[in-house]
C-alpha cells in the first residue's frame, strides 16, 4: 500500500482567514498616506523613486526565485512592501541607479539567501538603507525642500546650521527629511488602519515612541530635563520605524511581553546614538540591532508548553 508524503512546514503552525498577500494589501493601502504626502512634498523625484524601488524589489524577487528553480512568490506583495519601504527610507534626490542596487540588496542579500520571506533575520528595506548609507554616505544625507538644499531638523538640533521648523510644519510633514518619514500625520493615519485590521498591535509602536519621548525629556542633547521630545517624535525616522518596520512579523518576537521589551530596546538605542551619536539620526540601526536579539528574546519570554519542567 502505498503511503501519501507530506511536507511540514516550520513553525508556528495558526490556523487563520488571514494570508500573506492580504496582509501585505493591508501594509500597502496603509501607506498610501504616507506615499501621497511624499509625492506632494518632494514631487516627481519622490514619485520616481518609490515607483523604482517596487519594480527593482519585484523583478529582483522574480529573477532570483527563477534562477533558483523555486516557487515564484512575487503575487504576495511582499517585494512592493519591501521596495515601498525602501523608497521610504531614502532621500528623493538619491540618484535611480543607486535605489536599484538597494533594492536588489534588499532583496537578494537579505531576505532570498536566507530562504526567502519568514526567514531573514532583519527587516530588509532597513538593511538595504545601512547598506546604502555606508556605500554613498553624501547621496544617502542630502535633501532637499522646495527645491532647496537644507539640513534636517534632526541634523539642526545636532548642531547642523538652519533654523528648525515649526511643529505644525514638522506634524505634516513640510520639513527636509527622506521620502516617508516627514509626515507624522499620514503615518499615524496609517499606523490607525493598520490597528483596525489587526495587523499588528500598539505595543511595539506605543512602547519605542514611549521609550524614546522619556528618555529624551530626561536626558536631553543639552544637559538633563533639556531635551525636546515633541521634536524628537515629529521629526527622522522614529515614527516610519516604529509603524512599518520594528512591527515586521518575520525579526520582531512573537509575545506582547517580548514586543514591549524589543520595542524599548529599540528605544534605548535610538536615543543613545541621536543624542550621543556622530550620525543624526539612530532608528534603522536600532532596529537591526535589536533584529538579532529577537530570538533570544522569544526564548526567554515565550510561555511554556503546558506540562514542561526546566
Amino acid at each position: 500500500m502505498s503511503e501519501s508524503m507530506y511536507t511540514l512546514s516550520s513553525s508556528p503552525h495558526i490556523r487563520s482567514k488571514d494570508s500573506v498577500q492580504s496582509i501585505m494589501r493591508d501594509v500597502v493601502i496603509a501607506l498610501l498616506p504616507a506615499t501621497v504626502a511624499g509625492i506632494y512634498f518632494f514631487k516627481l523625484q519622490a514619485l520616481l523613486v518609490i515607483l523604482t524601488a517596487v519594480i527593482s524589489c519585484v523583478a529582483a524577487e522574480y529573477i532570483w526565485e527563477k534562477a533558483t528553480g523555486r516557487d515564484i512568490s512575487i503575487g504576495d506583495l511582499s517585494a512592493v512592501v519591501t521596495g515601498m519601504l525602501l523608497a521610504f527610507n531614502v532621500p528623493p534626490t538619491l540618484p535611480l541607479w543607486m535605489v536599484v542596487i538597494g533594492s536588489f540588496f534588499s532583496i537578494i542579500v537579505v531576505k532570498q539567501f536566507f530562504g526567502g520571506i519568514g526567514q531573514n533575520i532583519v527587516n530588509p528595506a532597513l538593511a538595504g538603507r545601512a547598506f546604502l548609507l555606508a556605500s554613498w554616505p553624501v547621496a544617502m544625507t542630502t535633501w532637499t525642500v522646495d527645491g532647496v538644499t537644507t539640513a534636517t531638523p534632526l541634523a539642526i538640533l545636532k548642531g547642523a546650521p538652519g533654523e528648525l521648523p515649526n511643529l505644525a510644519s514638522a506634524f505634516v510633514g513640510h520639513i527636509g527629511g527622506c521620502i516617508g518619514e516627514t509626515s507624522a500625520l499620514a503615518l499615524l493615519i496609517g499606523f490607525a488602519y493598520l490597528l483596525y485590521r489587526r495587523i499588528i498591535t500598539w505595543h511595539i509602536p506605543v512602547a519605542y515612541v514611549g521609550t524614546v519621548f522619556v528618555l529624551t525629556t530626561i536626558i536631553g542633547r543639552h544637559g538633563a530635563m533639556s531635551g525636546n521630545a515633541i521634536y524628537e517624535i515629529f521629526v527622522g525616522g522614529l515614527m516610519l520605524g516604529a509603524i512599518f518596520m520594528a512591527t515586521d512579523y518575520t525579526t520582531s518576537p512573537m509575545t506582547k511581553k517580548g514586543q514591549v521589551i524589543f520595542a524599548i530596546g529599540c528605544g534605548v538605542i535610538t536615543t543613545v546614538i541621536r543624542i550621543f551619536g556622530g550620525y543624526p539620526e539612530g532608528v534603522s540601526y536600532s532596529i537591526i540591532l535589536m533584529n538579532l536579539f529577537v530570538p533570544l528574546i522569544d526564548k526567554f519570554v515565550a510561555p511554556r508548553v503546558f506540562g514542561e519542567v526546566k
